[in-house]
């Protein structure tokens, strides 16, 4: 039986018009789309920077040491997933390894895995291995507002949706640990005594402020705190974790299995949270997660993304058997909201994992047109 091929790798860019200086990934995308020559379209999207995720899959190869995505892909099985990762990582080893490159494997890998469903008709999850959940307890993840009545009133609007698990983040959070831990308490206060309640410090803290912080959450009740510490700050990771029963929740800014076993073993965080479109796609992230798993260490996919995103989160959630929560932006994004013509929905608080087959997403191509960078679908 003739080997499928991949025929064409595309990077299309996807920006809102009007963009503002928060952290707040849904105001542009990376849409990664492959291919294949039994007319087989997988899709993926990448978390970085998008022009420079696209350089990495449109460059040209230089010296035999630098290679581009599109270029290795071409002519490739995309059943090969293996020995394409393998191939993506060393022929790209001069520039890459870490930050962008990965980024953009990322999402070429994602797209793989669409195809891989597509062509074998079954959902990714069931590819990867497992069906430990058919839905999953979704936390509605969201800025921290500056005001605390904006706070309790962000927080009991979600509440009353049916959320049971509730994070805010970045905005006023790691400045100053005396109002951070007022905002803790207001959103704890307002969520109540049967909600989670996460707080994302955007790793804005010294390592005194996060011990300081950490006492301070604990006797709140707060369920974690995310990130207190620069990404690079082992060493006071390491300390902070050791001295808290607070659970400490880390790793989106990370990319691969080998920063992600010093996250575990060395630091001993206490969540996982590899963002599959930074990370290194599905192929890299199940590993990451079973790296947590032989720690006893939950895994808590990073999602602050499109649908194509939370698509890929609930498919490794339902192949491992240590996830919690599914990452849910609530921002009122256009690109979050419309990029998939049937977006994921939370029911009593949980999202059904697809069972359709690949990914189980179908792209809205009037969104893509609309906010694509001179691209189109």
């Amino acid at each position: 039986m003739r080997p499928m091929k991949i025929t064409d790798v595309q990077a299309i860019i996807l920006r809102l018009p009007v963009r503002r200086a928060i952290a707040d990934g849904t105001q542009d995308d990376l849409l990664i789309r492959v291919e294949t020559d039994e007319g087989i379209i997988g899709y993926g999207e990448v978390d970085t920077s998008p022009e420079v995720g696209k350089a990495v899959i449109d460059a040209q190869m230089s010296h035999g040491t630098c290679y581009g995505l599109r270029e290795l892909l071409l002519g490739q099985d995309p059943f090969d997933f293996e020995q394409i990762w393998e191939s993506m990582y060393r022929k790209t080893l001069y520039y890459g390894r870490h930050g962008a490159v990965l980024h953009a494997m990322s999402g070429v890998d994602m797209a793989l895995w669409d195809i891989l469903g597509k062509a074998t008709g079954k959902p990714v999850h069931k590819l990867l291995g497992g069906s430990f959940c058919e839905d999953v307890r979704a936390y509605a993840s969201m800025l921290m507002p500056a005001a605390f009545h904006e706070v309790q009133d962000t927080v009991r609007r979600y509440v009353e949706e049916g959320f049971t698990a509730i994070k805010l983040g970045y905005g006023p959070l790691g400045k100053d640990v005396k109002r951070d831990v007022a905002l803790a308490a207001a959103a704890k206060e307002a969520a109540g005594k049967d909600v989670e309640v996460m707080i994302d410090i955007g790793h804005g803290y010294t390592l005194k402020m996060a011990l300081q912080a950490a006492r301070e959450f604990e006797q709140l009740g707060i369920y974690w705190m995310e990130e207190p510490l620069p990404p690079d700050n082992f060493e006071d990771y390491r300390r902070l974790c050791d001295s808290t029963s607070l659970r400490i929740a880390a790793g989106e800014q990370d990319v691969g299995r080998w920063v992600f076993r010093r996250l575990i073993w060395y630091c001993r965080l206490d969540v996982i949270q590899p963002d599959i479109s930074r990370a290194g796609g599905l192929t890299e992230a199940k590993r990451i997660a079973y790296m947590a798993h032989e720690a006893n260490r939950p895994c808590v996919p990073h999602a602050f993304r499109t649908g194509i995103l939370v698509a890929a989160c609930l498919h490794l959630i339902a192949a491992i058997p240590n996830s919690l929560f599914l990452e849910y932006s609530v921002t009122e994004s256009p690109l979050r909201r419309e990029l998939l013509t049937k977006p994921f929905s939370v029911v009593k608080g949980r999202v059904a994992i697809p069972t359709n087959p690949g990914l189980g997403i179908e792209i809205n191509p009037e969104t893509v047109r609309k906010y694509g960078v001179g691209s189109e679908i």
